[in-house]
């Protein structure tokens, strides 16, 4: 990945998915039902929405895929599970840090504390 300015401002899905994959490895389902729960609502993907988006994540090289060992509870074949790179964890800490400033910068215009 170069320079992470030339993917900033995220689209919020991708915020969220890259968000949903920092606390651990999901599966696409996983991704999907975690995007919703974080974006209080507001996101809500499509699967073929999301596997585009983590295409062309994956082609960036801001997430890795691997395959999970058969799962008891899971019979079948085994799912696909996507895992934040370390570039995928530093573009997402770039764009908090943006967003961080955007609300800052929102506080003082308005007069806020940042204490809520």
């Amino acid at each position: 990945m170069g320079n992470s300015s030339e993917f900033l401002p995220l689209r919020e899905p991708t915020f969220f998915i890259l968000l949903s994959l920092a606390d651990g490895d999901k599966h696409g389902y996983a991704i999907l039902k975690d995007v919703e729960l974080l974006s209080q609502g507001r996101v809500q993907l499509s699967t073929s929405t999301l596997y585009e988006a983590l295409a062309r994540l994956l082609d960036q090289g801001l997430v890795i895929g691997a395959t999970s060992p058969i799962e008891a509870n899971h019979p079948g074949r085994p799912r696909k599970f996507y895992q934040l790179t370390y570039s995928g964890q530093h573009l997402l800490e770039a764009e908090f840090a943006r967003l961080q400033g955007l609300v800052q910068a929102a506080q003082r215009r308005l007069g806020l504390s940042g204490s809520g």
